[in-house]
């Protein structure tokens, strides 16, 4: 059974690695290529640019919500390069969170002098893992 405490210690130390090595001022794709990319050397399954489709009633709809990294389909990472965060920011990682049924997922704000100022993270009852069960495949 994967750790999922494992892969978001990970998340947060692969971040500050590639903001270190980086810094502020990339796209948000740059630092979401070398993140994974860290993940993946770290053995994790680190995807990016995940469809998630919207399930309504019985239908399955396509309208073109991307998950930026999803690691071993439990966590989720949003990243942003952004002045500052906004409600809005915060409202799409969990809506992302909600439709995917992952627990965990971290909102990462390249765009700081210190890494550890621009990332949040965000859980969703990870006591009761049968609370929001996945009701399709994110592929």
């Amino acid at each position: 059974m994967v750790d999922i405490e494992a892969i978001a210690a990970d998340v947060v130390d692969c971040a500050i690695k590639v903001h270190k090595a980086l810094g502020p001022g990339l796209l948000e794709s740059a630092y979401q290529f070398c993140h994974a990319y860290e993940l993946k050397k770290r053995g994790w399954d680190a995807e990016t640019e995940v469809k998630l489709p919207l399930l309504y009633e019985d239908q399955k709809v396509e309208v073109g919500y991307r998950i930026d990294t999803l690691i071993n389909k439990l966590v989720i990472v949003e990243n942003k390069c952004v002045e500052t965060l906004l409600p809005v920011h915060e409202a799409q990682l969990l809506t992302y969170m909600k439709l995917s049924g992952c627990k965990i997922g971290f909102l990462l704000n390249w765009n700081v002098a210190l890494m550890k100022h621009g990332i949040k993270r965000f859980v969703l009852n990870l006591t009761d893992a049968s609370s929001s069960p996945k009701k399709f495949s994110l592929r």
